[in-house]
């Protein structure tokens, strides 16, 4: 996929009022645009993926999978407040000269949302063919649509929710309250890595299932320290804190926090129910942060919508890993 950088030269303002000077959009394209401008999919991202769909959904994007660039032209946009291109926590705040880092503003779904308006505008796009994200990434999606600006033809939403849970936003509070327990986590770059890791472990928990830890993370009945599964939450946390920041962490788990479709409208039914999208959700059977109830309600209220769920025993994971089901479910939108 090819790297751009869109800068924004207005002002951007968020759904709480506050502005964003300069804001930067990073992305990544693949493929061209057919004459008839109907081959264009569009991939929100989740919590800490980046632009790069085929870096972190192979198998699924990719030069021979099934969406792939000879045949699409994909987009994926990095969302406000991440570091992997876009305006985020350590970018300059230009009232100071310095970076934002804690005082980088509240960012909310729907704003993410009208970063990736401001981008399709940008870019000529009034049609996409298939709009599809997982997660944070689904939420997003929704929100896209909602924005009635853009045509969604096709509208895949995998282990997401119209408004975020109390479960849910206990999980990721209980991950804020790790950093914020880090006394590094202040004005610095590299602050809050300590507990940045013990954020991710958290979050792991969340991600997978008692099942799946059994089967991957079992030691024999020799091993009485050292655990298999004590290895594999470090293992994770530290891949995280290599790859992320604790500011941007903090940022995005606060923004999947603010989903909520009837924020200043009239409900979550007549929200979904303006969507005319042709609409498949998916969920994760045992998906315990996003739970299969939370697609049934937005697929039941979104006309025409069907739900498939997934068997699978990774839990809300398995929207990354059940590939094979995936390819299965998705192959007549190629």
């Amino acid at each position: 996929m090819n790297f751009h950088q869109y800068n924004h030269k207005k002002p951007f303002q968020l759904e709480n009022g506050q502005i964003i000077e300069n804001l930067t959009i990073a992305y990544h394209t693949a493929g061209m645009l057919n004459p008839e401008k109907n081959n264009i999919i569009w991939v929100c991202h989740a919590l800490t993926a980046n632009s790069d769909v085929f870096d972190w959904w192979a198998g699924l994007f990719g030069e021979n999978e099934l969406f792939n660039p000879k045949d699409h032209f994909i987009i994926c946009a990095n969302v406000i407040g991440s570091n992997y291109g876009s305006t985020n926590p350590l970018s300059i705040n230009p009232e100071t000269n310095s970076p934002y880092y804690r005082d980088f503003p509240t960012i909310t779904i729907k704003d993410m949302a009208n970063a990736h308006q401001l981008l399709a505008d940008h870019l000529g796009i009034s049609t996409i063919h298939l709009l599809i994200g997982g997660s944070l990434g689904g939420q997003q999606a929704l929100e896209f649509t909602l924005l009635n600006q853009v045509k969604v033809d096709n509208l895949v939403l995998l282990a997401t929710n119209a408004v975020h849970s109390p479960w849910g936003i206990a999980f990721n509070e209980s991950q804020r309250l790790a950093i914020e327990a880090d006394p590094t986590f202040n004005n610095i770059e590299d602050g809050g890595r300590n507990g940045l890791i013990a954020a991710r472990t958290i979050a792991m928990l969340s991600y997978r299932t008692y099942t799946i830890y059994n089967d991957k993370q079992k030691d024999d009945d020799s091993v009485y320290n050292d655990f298999k599964a004590s290895s594999y939450q470090k293992y994770q946390g530290e891949k995280l804190v290599n790859r992320f920041n604790a500011h941007s962490y903090w940022t995005l788990s606060k923004a999947m926090d603010s989903q909520n479709l009837a924020r200043n409208k009239e409900s979550l039914e007549k929200s979904l129910a303006q969507i005319s999208s042709n609409t498949l959700v998916i969920g994760i059977s045992s998906d315990i942060l996003f739970p299969p109830s939370e697609q049934k309600f937005i697929a039941n209220h979104i006309p025409n919508a069907k739900f498939i769920e997934i068997d699978s025993i990774f839990g809300h994971d398995g929207f990354l890993v059940e590939l094979q089901e995936l390819n299965a479910i998705l192959k007549h939108l190629a």
